[in-house]
């Protein structure tokens, strides 16, 4: 018997007749015709050369062969209700996953609080954030492994990468107590030369902004101490064992504690933005277009 061309909407009345017992409910439960239901029927029963249904006075019901098959059918009709039920969640953001790319300035001063917005709205989505620099997070964009990035600049991008940017931020030169005679003075950044400085480690975008920045002066620094993170880069500062190069939000609250004092330079460096970045060969979850629109970046 060749079943491979049975068209596989003559199972699913099959399994609303079986289950329901009667041709009428069955009609109704799938919003067809009585006869549309009957003729499904008939061309299974013909298809597999078999009666499958034996009609009584209440309805109908199954017979031998019909209870032989229909716990097949039961399990393969439930799976795919199943599959279109979870699918009909994730679109309409029941359940289902965000996925971001975020460094630790960016996640910390800027996407924290949208995160704790965004948990508060829609509880039952996960939301996965992958914490890496800035070039990282641009190359996990690349491959598809997120739905979109929060990075800060500078960088390289691809032309296929939209770019919105979200808040200006700007990096400073801080110190501990060690260093109280440089404190107020107006310095050249020249004077970096002489002093033992703490920097991030060359793959973030804050080391790279700043390493450009100077050597556009013709200066060229060799630190110290690389870190990975701008928190450590904060404590080393504590510590007095060099002049500290941070995004100003990390080293705020220590300023203001007066644990540590940023230098003033005859010329301030830039402001830097902190971006969110899409690839628009990629698409976006349904849960990842819901995020960004709680960002405001909806469209980028």
């Amino acid at each position: 018997m060749d079943t491979s061309s049975i068209n596989t909407e003559y199972y699913k009345v099959f399994y609303y007749v079986g289950r329901l017992g009667s041709i009428t409910a069955a009609a109704e439960a799938l919003c067809i015709s009585q006869p549309a239901v009957s003729q499904a029927v008939k061309q299974l029963e013909k298809a597999l050369n078999s009666q499958l249904f034996i009609r009584t006075q209440k309805g109908v019901r199954l017979t031998a062969e019909g209870e032989l098959l229909f716990p097949y059918v039961e399990r393969g009709i439930e799976n795919l209700l199943d599959g279109e039920r979870m699918l009909r969640r994730l679109v309409d953001l029941d359940m289902g996953e965000v996925r971001i790319g975020a460094s630790d300035m960016t996640l910390q001063f800027y996407l924290l609080p949208h995160l704790e917005r965004f948990h508060g709205r829609y509880p039952n989505i996960k939301v996965m954030v992958s914490n890496a620099p800035t070039p990282e997070t641009i190359q996990s964009l690349y491959e598809g492994r997120i739905d979109f990035g929060v990075v800060s600049t500078p960088f390289d991008a691809r032309p296929e990468v939209a770019v919105r940017p979200v808040k200006k931020i700007r990096n400073v030169f801080v110190a501990g107590s060690q260093y109280q005679s440089l404190k107020g003075k107006r310095l050249e950044y020249g004077a970096l030369m002489d002093l033992p400085c703490i920097f991030l480690e060359k793959n973030t975008s804050t080391r790279r902004f700043m390493d450009q920045f100077l050597e556009e002066r013709g200066i060229f620094l060799e630190p110290e101490f690389e870190l990975a993170t701008s928190d450590m880069v904060v404590q080393f500062a504590m510590r007095n064992l060099g002049i500290g190069c941070v995004m100003d939000e990390f080293a705020r609250e220590k300023i203001e504690a007066g644990e540590l004092f940023e230098l003033t330079f005859g010329e301030r460096m830039p402001d830097r933005e902190i971006c969110i970045v899409t690839d628009r060969k990629n698409p976006v979850s349904p849960a990842g277009e819901r995020f960004l629109e709680v960002l405001g970046a909806s469209g980028i």
